[in-house]
Formats: structure tokens, C-alpha cells, sequence
């Protein structure tokens, strides 16, 4: 018979490449793509009864299509469904993307709130 890992050793296998490079700031679940350099200062973090709310920024020499393909990739597994363009859902709580700037010169913004 085949033994099947929980959902929770499956997370933390993807967990050793997907989170290399940590979190988005202000974050504990929102993986930091590789590549992409959490902007200083740029993070704003309000914890409310109604939910959280972030705002960061991170650069990088990526292209918009391979930054969308990772979270594509990475955000269903920890939950997240798509919700529109650059925007996903999980539980009350949506997070936008926000593409700056040119191929190889890219500033991404993230966006969590409630619903």
C-alpha cells in the first residue's frame, strides 16, 4: 500500500525552495519570490478586529510573467484562489499584486486586506 504524506509535510517540502528568500514584509504566509528584494521602508501593517492590513513593496530583475507564474504556482496550495486579475482570496482576506516598472527592473506591490 502507498502511504501518503499529510497536506502539513507536503507545505513544509515546498516550503525549503518556494519560502527561500522569506516573506513579504508584514507577512508570515505570504511567500517572498526569489529574486525580489523587500523595498525598505516601504511596508505599512495595520492589525485590526476587522482583519489585517499590509502594504509592501519589492524589487527585483524579473520578468511580470515569471512573477506571475510563481504565485500562481505558490499561493493555491497555502489557500489562496484567484479572485480577478492579480488579486486573490483566502478565507475574509485578499491580497492584490501590483505591478511598477519594466521587465528586468521590476516593483511589485502587495496588498493584503479583509474582504
Amino acid at each position: 500500500m502507498r502511504k501518503r504524506l499529510p497536506l502539513a509535510a507536503l507545505l513544509c517540502l515546498a516550503a525549503s525552495s518556494v519560502w527561500a528568500d522569506g516573506y513579504v514584509a508584514g507577512t508570515e504566509d505570504v511567500p517572498l519570490m526569489p529574486g525580489l528584494r523587500p523595498m525598505a521602508g516601504s511596508d505599512l501593517v495595520f492589525d485590526k478586529p476587522e482583519g489585517r492590513i499590509v502594504e509592501a513593496q519589492a524589487k527585483g530583475a524579473l520578468s511580470r510573467a515569471t512573477v506571475d507564474a510563481f504565485y500562481t504556482e505558490t499561493l493555491p496550495p497555502l489557500g489562496w484562489t484567484p479572485s480577478g486579475a492579480d488579486q486573490w482570496q483566502r478565507n475574509a482576506e485578499r491580497l492584490k499584486l501590483e505591478f511598477r516598472g519594466q521587465d528586468g527592473n521590476l516593483t511589485v506591490g502587495f496588498t493584503l486586506s479583509p474582504q
